[in-house]
């Protein structure tokens, strides 16, 4: 616990940017500038945040202890977000990346009838700092193969896992995307998807249907369109930082709807299309 209080250290500060609301179908519905403080008390045992928006009364907080819905990783990086998913409950999770002096977190949130309802995208630098903003993500920019290294943290406390990753994208004579993924010593996960503008539908199985938001500043978000009972789901956040940099971080939850396992993958773009 000590670590992921030092984790947590690594957000300190003042950043500035904006929430910006999307829908469904990653169409920006509102964008609201913003500033987050958060400061260190009591020679960091206490952690003081606030939050500003734009045309909002300020969010106060005081903690000196993380919630058990909350993981971060070494470089910062974290995920908070519901524990368990329930029938006709809300269900939602922040997953937040950070890269030098900029944040990108996007928070993606379901409604009572598990069908996905929103998504907040939040771009952030620190104060003091030159704003970088990316262009809007798109297909091409995805394309090639990606070699990295993906980190798993547990809300159990597992000891963390770290393996190889190799991640092949490329379209078909009928520009479907292909999707070739493997990790560590597991099989290679083969996939196809349609590609609809800045929509990416996995669609092979009707009731399973995956979806990808080509969003902007390089970022990308993942979910199921409905949650189903008694199957697995997972939730993702990816970030182009550079034209051959990516990060991303995968929330996961196991057939019985627990949370399991937070990974941070951080890849390479070794070859073009």
């Amino acid at each position: 616990m000590n670590s992921q209080w030092e984790y947590l250290l690594k957000n300190l500060g003042e950043w500035q940017g904006s929430f910006t609301r999307l829908s469904p179908q990653g169409e920006l519905l509102e964008d609201i500038k913003s500033v987050v403080s958060l400061e260190g008390l009591n020679n960091n045992q206490t952690i003081h945040q606030v939050v500003r928006r734009q045309g909002q009364a300020d969010l106060v907080l005081d903690y000196s202890s993380l919630s058990q819905s909350t993981l971060f990783f070494p470089n910062g990086a974290f995920s908070q977000g519901t524990l368990q998913l329930a029938p006709f409950g809300e269900f939602g999770a922040e997953l937040g990346l950070i890269h030098e002096n900029r944040r990108l977190r996007l928070v993606q949130l379901f409604d009572k009838d598990s069908q996905l309802d929103r998504l907040i995208l939040i771009r952030e630098h620190l104060a003091g700092s030159e704003p970088v903003e990316n262009p809007p993500l798109q297909i091409d920019d995805l394309l090639g193969e990606w070699q990295g290294e993906a980190t798993t943290i547990y809300p159990d406390w597992s000891p963390l896992k770290t393996v190889s990753t190799n991640l092949k994208l490329q379209l078909d004579d009928n520009g479907r995307l292909i999707q070739s993924l493997s990790f560590g010593e597991h099989p290679t996960i083969t996939s196809t998807a349609t590609i609809k503008g800045s929509i990416i539908l996995f669609d092979e199985n009707p009731q399973k249907q995956i979806q990808v938001l080509l969003l902007p500043n390089g970022a990308s978000a993942t979910s199921p369109l409905k949650m189903q009972v008694h199957q697995g789901l997972i939730l993702e956040v990816g970030w182009l930082i550079q034209a051959n940099l990516r990060q991303r971080m995968v929330r996961c939850y196991n057939n019985q709807g627990e949370w399991v396992s937070l990974t941070l993958v951080t890849e390479q773009r070794v070859k073009t299309k």
